[in-house]
């Protein structure tokens, strides 16, 4: 994937200008009526040394966040700029496995800059309605937002595809060979929405700090759209929250049916021991070959061992029976 570095410029809400000479970009942010974008879509390091270190000046521990993966989101606050880690989830349903690219972006007064190592749907859409309208690209936090609610709301159709997966489990499971229940497959799903849910509690922790209006950097006019955004998150976790339930009860189910099966192989297995018992006893007492045993000497008596083995046998196979044990 080849290094990509956006700029665009807005002003009165505007898009005016795309993909400019960076030099020109410290002159634009000197004007409040200018707003600039600049977005880094897997940067060369020599481009987000001179973005992130000469041209914008940011703090090098913010920098050092930025091109060192996290894995959980984040928020911090610097003099004059907020720094902030969120991420994007995509479930790949061949692999069954959640896909995150992280975004990070550095929000100020009249700038905003993007920095993510893989192409995001959420930055593409908000340059497409930024170009559109002029409502979305009226203020730095408002960018941000629209960047945030579309990155949110792509956690929907994901988690239908994780659950459409979570039906069809489900229905092998119900199927006449539950033997071969895949439960590799039930703790593998499970792991992955645990870790999906590791990963939309924090996030909504940070959503809930520009929500509240703790950064003076958000327009008190912009916090309800801020808020909207965290009680969509808030339902998403409550989703992934029931899908880890289901899984829960899938692997429940599964061990009680399997202890069941277990049980009646048992049942089984016990009931041809006791009802051999008869024929074993007799054949155990007629095998041990005195000289004086009575029975060797009768015309009738190898008739009349059988005919006794016979009659226990179907004694025992009718009191089984008649006490519902098979």
């Amino acid at each position: 994937m080849e290094p990509m570095v956006r700029s665009f410029v807005f002003t009165e809400g505007k898009l005016v200008e795309r993909d400019i000479d960076l030099s020109f970009i410290p002159m634009l942010l000197k004007d409040d009526g200018v707003h600039v974008w600049i977005d880094l879509e897997n940067p060369t390091p020599e481009e987000s040394a001179r973005i992130l270190e000469k041209i914008f000046q940011f703090h090098p521990l913010a920098i050092e966040d930025c091109l060192i993966p996290s894995p959980l989101p984040k928020i911090e606050e610097y003099e004059g700029y907020l720094f902030v880690v969120i991420h994007a989830v995509g479930f790949n349903r061949k692999a069954e496995h959640f896909q995150t690219t992280e975004l990070d972006f550095f929000l100020g007064k009249n700038y905003l800059v993007t920095w993510h190592s893989e192409p995001l749907h959420c930055i593409q859409a908000t340059l497409d309605r930024c170009a559109k309208t002029s409502m979305t690209a009226r203020g730095s936090d408002r960018i941000a937002h629209s960047i945030l609610d579309t990155l949110i709301d792509y956690y929907l159709p994901v988690l239908y595809e994780f659950g459409e997966d979570l039906n069809d489990l489900e229905s092998s499971m119900v199927q006449t060979h539950f033997e071969k229940a895949p439960m590799n497959r039930i703790m593998e799903l499970k792991k992955e929405v645990v870790h999906l849910c590791q990963i939309l509690r924090p996030q909504r922790e940070v959503l809930d700090r520009f929500a509240r209006g703790e950064f003076k950097i958000v327009r008190p006019a912009l916090l309800p759209y801020y808020r909207d955004v965290c009680s969509h998150l808030a339902h998403y976790e409550e989703m992934a929250e029931s899908y880890r339930d289901s899984l829960n009860s899938a692997i429940q189910l599964y061990l009680s049916v399997s202890s069941n099966r277990t049980s009646e192989i048992v049942k089984v297995l016990t009931l041809i021991t006791v009802v051999t018992t008869p024929a074993m006893i007799v054949g155990s007492w007629y095998g041990m070959n005195f000289r004086h045993m009575p029975e060797l000497d009768s015309p009738w008596g190898y008739f009349g061992v059988l005919i006794l083995t016979l009659v226990t046998t179907l004694w025992t196979l009718i009191y089984f029976k008649r006490k519902k044990w098979m």
